[in-house]
């Protein structure tokens, strides 16, 4: 048993590597194609902002993951073999979802995808242990952090409203500031 172990974290290895891959690609993605498919400005410009933004990304993001990881499940639920299935799930799914988007060249979270994908693995390996359990034992409110993971979800979907909600009020500013004449680029 202790081969397959072995090997399920060299599996995990190669799946964060190429996860690494896809998520910073996802990052280019969102942060390049609108910009681009625009022209707001020249590629050189759009180029130096979004490293920028990568770089300042990747500096301040140390605790988020975590913050995901510790707050979805109970760890403490589950046997070494269970988190392993979970993980395993979660790194197979996370590269097949952010790969088909960006292939697709449609915009995605790799923060909201990693948390809707515990989430699921973790409510799966959650059913299959109390559907397994014989008599009364825990339910799944034991299992998963249900609190939490609304808070972390509610959370998701404030900032998708507060986002839509100031970049509308910005853009109409900048649009009154600088009087759009659509005519003139016609």
């Amino acid at each position: 048993m202790e081969t397959v172990f072995i090997l399920l974290v060299g599996v995990l290895i190669l799946l964060a590597i190429s996860d690494l891959v896809v998520g910073v690609s996802n990052d280019a993605v969102n942060f390049l194609n609108s910009a681009i498919g625009s022209k707001s400005a020249p590629f050189w410009i759009i180029m130096i902002i979004a490293s920028a933004g990568i770089m300042v990304g990747a500096t301040f993001s140390e605790g988020m993951m975590e913050v995901a990881r510790k707050s979805i499940f109970h760890p403490d639920m589950f046997g070494f073999n269970e988190i392993m299935i979970i993980f395993l799930a979660v790194m197979l799914t996370d590269i097949i979802l952010l790969d088909t988007f960006n292939t697709l060249g449609l915009p995605t979270s790799t923060t909201v995808s990693i948390v809707f994908e515990l989430l699921g693995a973790a409510v799966a390996i959650s059913i299959l242990k109390i559907s397994n359990t014989v008599g009364a034992g825990p339910g799944i409110g034991d299992y998963i952090n249900s609190g939490t993971a609304l808070v972390i979800i509610a959370g998701i979907l404030l900032s998708v409203v507060i986002s839509f909600t100031v970049g509308s009020i910005v853009q109409f500013l900048v649009r009154i500031l600088f009087s759009f004449n659509y005519k003139k680029s016609y």
